[in-house]
């Protein structure tokens, strides 16, 4: 963050609520989103490049139904997919679970001990991100949770953020807005809440990094900042 420690110190002392994206910040779904998409396309008969999946992390089902009519064609049937794709997802998750993304639960101690109130908000629909906080068995953690369905536009426009300050009652300006992707990161600094980058893909995206006002290895960092903001 440009202006030193001392600008930083005094930015994240100002945060009053502190707000989660959900995929690939809070659970690694996207590795599980991303196995179920490319066994899918296989059974239809199409390749599903690494590439192409990271470029779709962070998008809302529509945009990302929208990108495989672009790169496959209009002969692609998004219908069949994504009913193969929700069929595959069930059997990983069933049997694996899904992942906790390092550093959240020092994080949340944290902010429990601290009494800085926090929330979640995903681009996922709500009976979706439940689901996927119950098989990450979090789902009791988060009294306030901002979805899809809440608001009018998704990421990257910044509305579920808005309304997840609401949600708080706690100015944007005073929330810290963590993310894992660019198209999150877009939503956040459109909000005006103060943005940390925590890529889930390395290297850090250049445009997130531009955009966002720290950056992050992990959700341990997060903490560690947070903690260390009061003066000693």
């Amino acid at each position: 963050m440009n202006g030193g420690a001392d600008v930083l110190r005094e930015a994240l002392r100002a945060v009053e609520g502190v707000i989660f994206d959900l995929d690939g910040l809070v659970l690694d779904t996207e590795t599980t989103y991303f196995m179920a998409w490319r066994h899918a396309a296989g059974l239809m008969g199409y390749q599903f490049p690494a590439g192409f999946c990271l470029s779709l992390s962070g998008l809302h089902y529509q945009d990302v139904e929208m990108r495989l009519l672009e790169f496959f064609g209009n002969a692609f049937d998004p219908q069949e997919f994504n009913r193969l794709s929700g069929v595959c997802w069930y059997r990983i998750v069933e049997k694996q679970g899904i992942n906790i993304k390092k550093g959240f639960w020092a994080l949340l101690k944290l902010l429990q001990e601290s009494d800085i109130r926090y929330s979640l908000a995903t681009n996922s629909r709500l009976n979706n991100a439940l689901e996927c906080l119950e098989f990450a068995g979090l789902g009791d953690v988060f009294e306030i949770i901002v979805a899809r369905d809440h608001v009018d536009r998704g990421k990257p426009a910044p509305d579920i953020f808005l309304k997840a300050a609401e949600s708080l009652s706690v100015p944007i300006s005073r929330c810290l807005a963590l993310e894992d992707s660019p198209i999150g990161i877009s939503a956040a600094s459109a909000s005006g809440a103060f943005t940390v980058y925590v890529p889930s893909v390395l290297p850090a995206d250049p445009s997130a990094r531009e955009l966002c006002n720290l950056l992050c290895r992990d959700l341990d960092e997060v903490a560690i900042l947070l903690a260390a903001r009061r003066p000693c």
